[in-house]
């Protein structure tokens, strides 16, 4: 448990991080921050998450109250191409065929700053997904759903249809939500 602690926010609009910090029986308040996603030069998607989580960090200090800050980013790559937030469902379709029948690699890069002790951390993790063959009707289905459309890789392993898409994992569950919990965890208690 994380007792005595000086407020937390989270620098996030993502449902599931709320659900995901609410787990973790913190008491927070949300802070969205908005910033460019986007890809700069040849950054690898390692690089790319943690800039993020770091640029998020900054746009939450200029509006935060002293205390904790919980920023991050995640996304999909699949043989080096990145798979973000799907533009439509045409782009959320193309994705999933893409990634049927394949391994790709969720990055979340993630930042921990109190602003009382003057203390920050950033640190990212790395986890392996194996979709099973999809059938065409199964994406279209999940597609016009919604459901994909505001998740990176357009899916949710969480708790939507997108979770029967997944043959196995290899690293962290919670990742692939959208928050290492048990790094971020360990990275609280550090700065704390």
């Amino acid at each position: 448990m994380i007792n005595n602690h000086p407020p937390i926010f989270l620098a996030s609009k993502s449902p599931r991080r709320k659900k995901l910090l609410h787990q973790m029986n913190l008491n927070f308040k949300v802070l969205p921050v908005e910033i460019d996603e986007s890809r700069k030069g040849n950054e690898t998607p390692l690089q790319m998450v943690k800039r993020l989580a770091e640029e998020k960090l900054e746009a939450a200090l200029l509006k935060a109250e002293t205390g904790i800050i919980i920023t991050a980013d995640t996304t999909v790559v699949l043989d080096g191409e990145l798979l973000e937030k799907p533009e439509n469902k045409t782009d959320a379709v193309r994705m999933l065929k893409k990634l049927s029948g394949k391994t790709h690699i969720v990055y979340t890069g993630f930042t921990v700053h109190n602003s009382v002790k003057g203390k920050t951390i950033t640190d990212y993790e790395k986890t392996y997904v194996t979709f099973r063959k999809l059938k065409h009707k199964e994406i279209t289905d999940y597609v016009n759903t919604g459901s994909p459309m505001d998740k990176a890789g357009a899916y949710g392993i969480q708790d939507d249809f997108g979770a029967v898409f997944v043959e196995k994992i290899n690293g962290d569950y919670y990742n692939v939500v959208g928050l290492p919990l048990s790094k971020l965890y360990s990275d609280i208690m550090k700065v704390i």
